[in-house]
């Protein structure tokens, strides 16, 4: 049996009008990133994590999946800030492939990288190769517009703040798996 814990699971809605959004891939040259209406629930958040890791005695708690793209890799509210609302915490990618990174310090910032076209996994695989490329999308940027709390500035600059905040979080992955 999973063991969890609850936790908030109400689906913000940016996320939900987010998920209204058809993202186009365009054969490699756009975003690969398919938004969930809801999030996943806890066991399945716990199940893929443990398979993810190796790690069968971890729980999805600290997850709230609300996407994923077209591998199988899935992107998620990092619920570290205790205390704090979901909106105010980070985003992050967890890929098929074991690729993983702090994607935006918040759901806010998270907003503008789609709004210049740029999904979780862009985001990782950029950081790799120190390149953000995006194409801008106006409905995403209308959303951003819309319910962001944090002003628009450069991917660039979004990843850097996230990742000086959470520096650790691939080794902390690592760490969890056997």
């Amino acid at each position: 049996m999973i063991e969890t814990t609850d936790g908030d699971r109400r689906f913000p809605p940016a996320l939900a009008d987010v998920a209204r959004v058809t993202f186009d891939y365009d054969d490699g040259e756009g975003v690969d990133f398919e938004p969930y209406d809801a999030f996943d629930s806890a066991e399945e958040t716990t199940d893929w994590l443990r398979h993810w890791t190796g790690n069968h005695d971890l729980d999805g708690d600290a997850y709230r999946v609300f996407g994923q793209d077209g591998t199988g890799g899935l992107a998620a509210l990092w619920c570290v800030r205790t205390g704090r609302p979901l909106v105010e915490q980070p985003v992050v990618f967890l890929g098929s492939e074991g690729e993983r990174g702090v994607v935006a310090a918040n759901l806010s910032d998270f907003l503008w990288l789609l709004a210049d076209g740029l999904g979780p996994a862009e985001v990782v695989e950029a950081e790799r190769h120190e390149g953000y490329e995006g194409r801008p999308n106006a409905a995403l940027t209308g959303l951003a517009e819309r319910y962001a709390t944090t002003a628009r500035r450069p991917a660039r600059d979004i990843v850097a703040t996230a990742q000086a905040e959470f520096p650790a979080f691939s080794d902390d992955i690592d760490a969890l798996c056997r």
